[in-house]
């Protein structure tokens, strides 16, 4: 049985940068490359077994305002 996809919207200017940073890496697309990373980050998250801290997750919503995500 297929796995099944969906779309996840990010801002052009970080989809050009992304496409920056993996010429001549070896993935073969953006999507590819944010997949790798983002399993990378889920798995590493759940190997350490800790919940993100106060200061982590602060970083994170400011990361994710300064995209404007909030």
């Amino acid at each position: 049985m297929p796995i099944e996809k969906v779309t996840l919207k990010i801002p052009r200017p970080l989809y050009d940068r992304l496409k920056l940073v993996i010429d001549g890496s070896g993935f073969s697309s953006v999507n590819e490359f944010v997949v790798y990373v983002l399993r990378d980050l889920v798995s590493a998250g759940l190997d350490e077994g800790n919940e993100l801290s106060k200061e982590e997750t602060e970083a994170i919503k400011k990361r994710l305002k300064n995209l404007g995500y909030f």
